[in-house]
């Protein structure tokens, strides 16, 4: 026995690293990426001994093995031979954890006590064991015996979240190691398998991460197919998974024909086809995105029939139905719950339609009126809650809400009134939201003055040339003049001019919409805070309107342009807003990421290491966009109601997608680069030197991207020593190729895509889109409700234009401004609409995983250094955020602290469920 513990344990089972949980990995397996971890099967009894070392590792050794290891040198070989004749059995056990539902309905209990029944009479759940290795006399993987998942019936009553069930397989001494589980499920109703570890092999536990619903055989008569965590490249796939890997991914593209049911795992593409309902009248109707005439990226497919009245638009699922997504991207039950939850608060506008004929064209009297929206709640306000109670026999929950809060409708507080009630009218909070607010990715330096349009002026007519002057600015630059101010990096812009101007005609022609198109102007001061020093408004040239085509409005000198310079503040917010929306969170983070997430699915291995890298990115997007198809961008849907652009949302999102969006452009460093705010500076520790010394978005997301960039080099260069791995690797190079070729099809012949030959084009693509799908995503999502939650600070949309002199409006303009401010946003309807639409959007989930965060951390792989790299990866996330923490405490930071200055916390890693306009998921997860 000594002699085999000395052998076996010391090379096998007890060399391994003392600070990770994945007991089957040696660590003298993983020093060098040519020796790959196998699974090193011997003989063993059907009854082995049980050894125990210090680290817990349990291993089978068998009498057999020591009788083996006691015969001489001489006789050893002749010993192995027989023993392979004999082909010794042993048995080697399965622990499968499968996750509960925490609440079931009828229907669940019903089945679920049906499948416990029929459990005991042979309609179980079905395990088989694959090897690594190929038998050569059947030229296929070497299988273990079927077993089945025991005691599923009499732990069917259990309420723990999670359940273990036990089996037991029956392989032989040449089965070699395993690499493969399949599963069936006989059962009626589906179930969410989350994980299987097998233990009883020499090399110790060996671990299936699932995470995956298993549908009944009846649905799907395919066995599911589970890999190890071990992860391989295309070319390292051992011999028996090599057919297995194929067929799984093949099972994932479907054959791209027919309707997806909801249980399917087929992941494909279509064009955005299912915004409008033509069927339900023409008004409702809308163009098809994704092609030459609106470019967009693609989205899941679907295969619904087409519309009666249209063939090229599918037929939509509206709400309560769901959407179909593969079934393992839909919301977890925490997920969906708290997503529901926060729906509530959005039923106002189909409560009955006396309340919404009664409030859908009040303005707001006073700012007292808003406030109230916090204090009170919005029935009590309107004196409608006991009514309505008596009524309509609404959701328990909604009752208690009303009960606790004392108005169904009554809101936290947003952040940027908690701290300052007038913070939102100062110039200089103003100008800080360009840099450490909701959208601080619009903002760029002027580097002529005045700014010039890059319209084309055949189409768009002469009056391209901004009206902006130097006298507008001179006596705003601290001395300066404009050529210094230009010179020293002291005048910065936030332009929406070319974005919004083709489509003002449109937009003005809506009923209670009206619109500019914006150019800010800032200056940078001495003390490194902005400050706005002239807001250019613009019509097009031939507008019906009466007034000029362009304006100026600068700081106010007298209450009436006090009033004006509100107004014109409110606009560039509303301009603000739908670019943040529509372009910079919905199209920029969402949807451009779809087709990378699909490709990954159809064309990466769960087995590829890049899979395992990106899986935790992925999680939930494809469901959340999904939903905003159907509620947020769909016709007459919550941003055609709630913004300015109105049912031409999407077409400015096209029209930035074709003309602005580059992917090469889209991490950090390089968009900064792009807008002026930073220069290239070797010296510097991210390589760059901001221009806006204190901009709290940069600061804290190059700390974020430089520590997500140095996670994932360490990970690449552990897997593809040389770039020729990358050239030829085949999953590798299709994902890539798929993603730009039929996900992003209208820019495929883009000269900017960045190659995919060396380990630094790797690094940069991977990078990229941890980035957008974590940091960036998060930055440009959860302040909506803490900064948009107060209307007043950035109006959804716009009602009224800014009255001039030779207006007839102008006169009461003069008579009662406050009453014209409150006219010109949202109306009371609108307003608790968007509310409780951002309020959702900037909400945590319970099951929210942040960045540095993983389901089985320890076990995701089973590439020990790839652990530990991530463990560290983790630590340094840890001091990112202790980081983030004390420059929100420094008081040289004027842009993050002050009297009334909200902290930055955007970029701040961790946070706790609900609204707290702080925390980075993992990925685009709501």
């Amino acid at each position: 026995m000594a002699l085999a513990n000395e052998i076996m344990g010391s090379r096998l089972i007890f060399e391994r690293s003392s600070s990770l949980a994945s007991p089957f990995q040696s660590r003298f397996s993983i020093k060098k990426r040519t020796q790959r971890t196998q699974f090193s099967i011997n003989p063993f009894d059907p009854k082995p001994m049980r050894a125990v070392n210090s680290s817990g590792v349990v291993a089978a050794i068998s009498e057999d093995l020591v009788k083996t290891l006691r015969i001489s040198t001489v006789g050893r070989k002749q010993e192995k031979e027989e023993e392979e004749e004999k082909s010794v059995k042993f048995k080697v056990r399965a622990v499968a954890t499968v996750r509960n539902k925490n609440k079931e309905d009828f229907k669940d209990t019903l089945v679920k006590h049906l499948d416990a029944f029929t459990d005991q009479i042979g309609r179980n759940v079905v395990l088989e064991l694959i090897s690594t290795q190929v038998d050569p006399k059947t030229n296929e993987p070497k299988k273990s015996t079927a077993a089945v998942l025991k005691d599923w019936s009499k732990k069917s009553k259990l309420k723990a979240e999670r359940v273990h069930y036990t089996a037991e397989f029956t392989v032989d001494s040449a089965f070699g190691s395993p690499g493969a589980i399949m599963v069936t499920n006989k059962h009626q109703k589906e179930f969410f398998l989350e994980s299987i570890t097998i233990e009883g092999f020499a090399c110790g536990p060996v671990h299936f991460p699932c995470n995956s619903w298993v549908q009944s055989q009846k649905d799907h008569p395919s066995k599911r197919i589970f890999f190890t965590n071990q992860p391989y490249l295309p070319s390292e796939t051992p011999s028996g998974l090599k057919t297995l890997r194929e067929k799984e991914l093949e099972n994932l593209r479907g054959n791209g024909k027919g309707e997806r049911k909801l249980s399917d795992r087929i992941y494909d593409f279509d064009v955005y086809n299912d915004i409008g309902n033509p069927d339900i009248s023409r008004e409702l109707a809308r163009p098809t995105f994704g092609g030459p005439k609106f470019p967009y990226p693609r989205r899941c497919r679907t295969g619904r029939p087409s519309t009666d009245t249209d063939m090229m638009s599918e037929r939509r699922v509206e709400k309560p139905l769901p959407m179909y997504v593969p079934k393992d991207e839909q919301f977890e039950e925490s997920k969906q719950n708290t997503f529901a939850a926060c729906r509530l608060k959005a039923v106002l506008h189909n409560l009955i339609p006396s309340l919404k004929a009664s409030i859908l064209a009040e303005d707001f009297a006073n700012f007292g009126e808003i406030d109230s929206l916090y204090k009170e709640g919005l029935l009590l306000k309107l004196g409608f809650q006991d009514d309505m109670f008596k009524k309509f026999p609404l959701p328990k929950i909604v009752t208690t809400l009303q009960k606790s809060s004392e108005g169904l409708l009554r809101y936290d507080t947003p952040k940027i009134v908690s701290k300052d009630k007038y913070a939102w009218l100062r110039d200089d909070e103003f100008a800080r939201q360009a840099i450490a607010g909701i959208n601080p990715v619009n903002i760029e330096r002027v580097t002529s003055y005045p700014p010039v349009s890059n319209l084309d002026p055949e189409i768009y007519g002469p009056g391209l040339h901004s009206a902006l002057t130097e006298d507008h600015i001179i006596g705003n630059l601290d001395g300066l003049s404009v050529q210094q101010a230009l010179e020293t990096n002291r005048l910065f812009m936030v332009d929406y001019h070319d974005i919004y101007l083709p489509f003002l005609d449109r937009i003005n022609a809506l009923e209670g919409r009206k619109a500019y198109a914006t150019r800010t102007i800032l200056f940078l001061t001495r003390l490194g805070t902005l400050k706005p020093i002239a807001i250019e408004l613009s019509l097009p040239s031939q507008s019906s309107s009466n007034q000029k085509s362009k304006r100026v409005v600068t700081p106010p000198v007298d209450a009436t342009s006090n009033w004006m310079w509100q107004l014109a503040k409110a606009h560039v917010g509303s301009n603000d807003a739908g670019v943040h929306q529509l372009v910079n969170h919905w199209l920029r983070t969402h949807a451009c990421l779809e087709p990378f997430i699909l490709a990954a699915h159809r064309q990466l291995s769960a087995m590829h290491p890049i899979f395992k890298l990106l899986d935790p990115h992925m999680r939930y997007t494809l469901e959340i966009n999904a939903v905003a198809r159907q509620t947020l961008i769909s016709a007459d849907g919550v941003i055609e109601s709630c913004f300015t652009a109105g049912q031409y949302g999407l077409e400015i999102s096209s029209a930035a997608y074709k003309n602005k969006w580059r992917f090469d452009m889209e991490g950090l460093p390089a968009d900064l680069i792009r807008r002026g705010m930073a220069v290239p500076d070797p010296t510097q520790p991210h390589g760059l030197k901001l221009l806006v010394e204190d901009y709290p978005y940069a600061n804290d997301g190059l700390l974020l991207w430089s520590a997500i960039q140095t996670w994932v080099r360490t990970y690449v260069e552990r897997f593809y020593p040389d770039p020729n791995l990358i050239q030829t690797d085949i999953e590798l190079q299709a994902w890539y190729s798929e993603s730009i070729n039929v996900g992003h099809a209208d820019h495929r012949d883009a000269e900017w895509w960045p190659k995919l030959s060396t380990v630094d084009d790797l690094v940069s693509v991977i990078t990229t889109i941890i980035w957008l799908a974590s940091a960036q995503h998060a930055a440009l999502n959860f302040g909506q409700y803490p900064y948009g939650g107060y209307v007043p600070n950035r109006p959804p949309l716009m009602r009224r234009l800014i009255p001039d002199e030779l207006d007839p409006e102008f006169a009461s303009f003069i008579e009662d401004p406050q009453k014209y401010f409150f006219s010109s946003i949202p109306s009371l309807l609108q307003t608790t609409k968007f509310m409780a639409v951002v309020d959702t959007l900037s909400t945590h989930s319970p099951d929210e995983e942040y960045i540095g965060e993983r389901q089985l951390p320890s076990i995701w792989t089973g590439d020990a250094e790839i652990v530990d790299a991530f463990y560290g990866f983790s630590a340094e996330i840890g001091r990112i955020e202790k980081e983030i923490e004390k420059r929100n405490h420094d008081p040289s930071r004027r842009n993050r602290c002050g009297a009334g200055v909200l902290p930055y916390e955007l970029m701040a890693p961790s946070s706790e469920p609900g609204v707290t306009c702080r925390g980075v998921p993992n990925s685009v997860s709501i």
